[in-house]
């Protein structure tokens, strides 16, 4: 589990504590607070919000002296895309049965939209298996993940299909070409290691900041585990124990952090507000609600 991006603890604050609450917009210096709480210097969280500004992931505005920052509909919609995998029951249990398989054709010269696409593949346990064909074990709801680039995309630039393994045809070889399943062990591994000692919720950053941390590392952890089934796995799959450190860590933190956030959030500046057109985002790009999805 590598260093974390600045972009990674601005997104998780904002989905613990802002996008399903009426907290208005979030003033920069408690950005800037909690961030330098997990190692991250001011410039560079004034310049990931600058970046996260222009993808229309968060909207700029002004009271005063003070910079507010605020989710757009588009961010808000990123955020609670992953809501549902970040705080279900089962987040590395696989959806369904079968494989799903994505090919796709975009134009040499949309590599933002390109780029936007594979995320969304990526945070969908996507990986490809050869030149334009990407799999993903079970039955993904690719539709709603794909929403927000509907208008971007060609018709048929995308296409996909529900498939099982065939006699003759095994799929294990494919399945370990794509994924490399030691390195996702490493993964939970390290994040098992990093969380489940109880001093690590204990740490001087303060709980509103190493909640941020905490949920960071899981976004991280999720992205990397693609809910493969459990043939190809090992009895010592780390996947159970990482849920269980992870539950217990949030446990931990979540009275002094809610309190701490409440604390800096309480003085609410009067807005004038220069919205960010809604346009695309590098992160995970789903749509709708995740609450409302099967998985």
């Amino acid at each position: 589990m590598g260093r974390r991006q600045p972009k990674q603890l601005v997104l998780a604050f904002f989905g613990e504590h802002v996008v399903d609450a009426d907290t208005g917009p979030i003033r920069a210096s408690v950005l800037i607070t909690v961030l330098e709480g997990a190692g991250v210097a001011a410039p560079a969280t004034r310049a990931t919000l600058d970046r996260l500004v222009r993808s229309g992931i968060l909207a700029r505005g002004r009271s005063g002296r003070e910079t507010l920052f605020s989710l757009t509909e588009h961010g808000a919609a990123v955020l609670r895309e992953a809501t549902y995998r970040v705080r279900g029951p089962r987040p590395f249990d696989p959806q369904g049965s079968g494989w799903t398989l994505v090919t796709f054709s975009i134009p040499e010269g949309q590599r933002t939209l390109r780029h936007r696409l594979r995320s969304t593949l990526t945070w969908e346990g996507f990986a490809p298996i050869r030149d334009g064909l990407w799999l993903a074990p079970g039955e993904v709801d690719l539709a709603g993940s794909l929403e927000p680039l509907r208008q971007d995309l060609a018709p048929h630039a995308v296409v996909a299909f529900h498939a099982r393994e065939l006699a003759g045809f095994p799929i294990g070889e494919s399945v370990r070409a794509a994924w490399d399943i030691e390195a996702i062990r490493r993964e939970h591994l390290a994040f098992i290691d990093r969380w489940a000692d109880p001093a690590a919720t204990t740490a001087a950053a303060g709980a509103l900041t190493l909640r941020t941390m905490l949920v960071a590392d899981w976004l991280a952890l999720l992205r990397a585990d693609p809910r493969l089934p459990a043939e190809f796995m090992d009895a010592q799959w780390p996947a159970a124990r990482s849920v269980q450190t992870y539950r217990r860590a949030h446990r931990a933190l979540a009275e002094a952090s809610t309190a701490e956030f409440a604390a800096l959030v309480t003085h609410r500046p009067t807005v004038s507000r220069r919205t960010a057109p809604a346009a695309a985002s590098s992160a995970p790009s789903p749509t709708r609600s995740a609450a409302t999805r099967p998985r």
